[in-house]
């Protein structure tokens, strides 16, 4: 089998994949719970043979120097546009992931979310600032593609790092689909940077990497496939005694943002030994009227 051949057929296993995960997704309604990765999903579905059709006319040796052309341009800007559209949807979708573990946590939850979107802006202004002033305009696409991409990957690794880190306090089963969702990415992240930056430049499509780096995409979707093939299990309210850390984080995170209780002080008109001073005359003067009255 020739290398062509092999990497069309994952490349066609791949779209299988992802219609197969994409029609699981909707038929059990995790799109509600997930909206963000169903929108994802269609993303993939909806753009790879779109892609694959535009990279055959490109490459189809029977075509004139002017459809070659068009062809490449029409890649070039779809390829790069669903690539901006994943990486935000990605974003997104680990927001979701967040949600969805720390549902029973609402303070952290809203702690964390706030997080998220720094996290965001940071990426944004990192990545537009590191664009070479040389290359702006349409070649400056795929180096602010590749680095939201980048921080996005990088974001989600995080993710799944906390997730396994806290999956004891936090309750979560490791059947639950946010934590098969965030494995899968995790897996397309580590990917992504060890086996791109192995490559050394090498654009080639049959290269031995490439295989490595598309068994590895075929990996993480056969892992959503199971999840979502599974039974979902019954989400079961997460109790956590008083005493514990995570409640007491909680607290502290619900209590982030939202003023104090206001306690009016009034100042006193007089001095507290005058007052003092009162009081013993009082009880004096009951105790002289009480002797008076049994003489």
């Amino acid at each position: 089998m020739s290398s062509h051949l092999a990497m069309s057929l994952m490349s066609a296993l791949e779209f299988l994949l992802s219609a197969t995960l994409g029609y699981m997704f909707w038929r059990k309604g995790l799109h509600r719970r997930f909206p963000a990765m169903g929108a994802y999903l269609a993303l993939r579905v909806v753009s790879t043979p779109i892609l694959s059709l535009l990279l055959m006319g490109e490459l189809n040796p029977s075509a004139s120097e002017q459809w070659h052309r068009m062809a490449a341009q029409a890649y070039f800007f779809v390829f790069w546009a669903v690539y901006i559209a994943s990486a935000g949807l990605l974003f997104f979708v680990c927001m979701e992931v967040f949600r969805s573990a720390l549902s029973s946590l609402p303070g952290l939850m809203k702690f964390g979310i706030v997080i998220f979107r720094w996290a965001a802006l940071v990426s944004l202004v990192v990545t537009f600032s590191s664009v070479p002033f040389w290359r702006r305009g349409i070649p400056s696409i795929p180096d602010i593609a590749l680095g939201l991409m980048r921080s996005v990957s990088l974001l989600e690794l995080c993710l799944l790092a906390f997730l396994c880190l806290s999956m004891n306090a936090l309750r979560l089963s490791v059947r639950d689909m946010a934590f098969g969702i965030a494995l899968g990415f995790g897996l397309m992240s580590a990917n992504d940077f060890v086996v791109v930056s192995l490559m050394n430049g090498n654009g080639s499509l049959t290269a031995p990497l490439q295989f490595v780096y598309q068994s590895v995409v075929l990996v993480a979707l056969g892992t959503w496939v199971v999840y979502a093939a599974l039974p979902e299990m019954a989400r079961r309210p997460v109790t956590v005694h008083v005493n514990s850390t995570i409640y007491r984080w909680n607290e502290i995170a619900s209590a982030l943002g939202h003023p104090g209780t206001q306690v009016a002080v009034q100042s006193s008109s007089s001095f507290f030994l005058t007052d003092v001073e009162k009081v013993v005359e009082k009880v004096l003067n009951r105790s002289m009227k009480s002797m008076e009255s049994e003489s």
